[in-house]
């Protein structure tokens, strides 16, 4: 279906650009292409790639993208799933099966309001998409605040990776109109974490608790971290209070060396 209009303004020049979408380890550039597509559609054009398949940049993803050339052109490379967020407040991770881990499941509708809401709070949001073949890890489920699952026939919910981020997208786009600006209740000299300083606390505090032997059983470990991190990452935590948390642990393992 053919409908773009060159004489009209272009939503991604403006504020609905904001949103940013993540794919990790795309395997067919075609695949790119046909996101950047969808994601232009939406007015989106904030793309980050987690180590994609093929080289990059691809003639095939341009082929496919068919004229959504500038979300290419602005596509960003990254070596993690956690480097990809680093910068941003609020993540939504997409998965279309159950992970058993304590988070809020959102609908790309209900997202797309939580995301408005934060980004008209001056926080930075965005999705991320998981491996055409195998979805998302746990690992990169744990980076996120919440999970968007897309309400589907349960008999058969598969999506192709353009389909995912259209979906996401328009929900996001046509929201804009209907969620107004909120007031976040927080004071002046602080602000939301960012995953950057809380992937820093988590470090910080894995650490101590692999010295004190917290984490001594190598076969849980790997599911203990992932449920402190979502504990700590459903607290939606202030920079202040990342802050504060790592003095407590630094204070705490101060004490215990000062008894010896």
């Amino acid at each position: 279906m053919s409908g773009t209009d060159r004489s009209r303004p272009d939503a991604a020049a403006g504020e609905d650009g904001s949103l940013v979408v993540v794919l990790v380890e795309p395997q067919l550039p075609e695949n790119i292409g046909m996101v950047a597509r969808a994601m232009l559609n939406c007015g989106l054009d904030r793309l980050r790639l987690v180590r994609p398949r093929e080289t990059w940049p691809n003639d095939k993803a341009v082929a496919a993208a068919s004229g959504a050339d500038r979300v290419l052109d602005k596509a960003r490379l990254y070596p993690s799933t956690a480097a990809a967020v680093t910068d941003l407040h609020f993540v939504c991770a997409t998965t279309a099966r159950p992970r058993y881990m304590t988070k809020q499941v959102l609908t790309p509708r209900s997202a797309a309001s939580e995301m408005r809401a934060r980004a008209a709070a001056g926080q930075s949001v965005g999705v991320v998409f998981g491996r055409e073949a195998s979805g998302l890890d746990n690992d990169d489920i744990a980076l996120a605040q919440a999970i968007v699952t897309v309400p589907l026939n349960p008999g058969f919910s598969s999506l192709n990776l353009g389909m995912a981020v259209l979906l996401l997208g328009y929900e996001w786009f046509t929201s804009s109109a209907a969620v107004a600006p909120t007031e976040l209740m927080m004071p002046e000299e602080t602000r939301p974490a960012t995953q950057a300083e809380l992937h820093g606390f988590y470090e910080h505090i894995e650490g101590e608790l692999d010295q004190c032997g917290f984490l001594r059983n190598i076969a849980k470990r790997p599911s203990m971290v992932r449920n402190l991190r979502n504990l700590f990452g459903r607290a939606s935590l202030t920079q202040q209070e990342v802050r504060t948390l790592r003095g407590i642990v630094t204070c705490l393992v101060e004490a215990r060396h000062a008894k010896r």
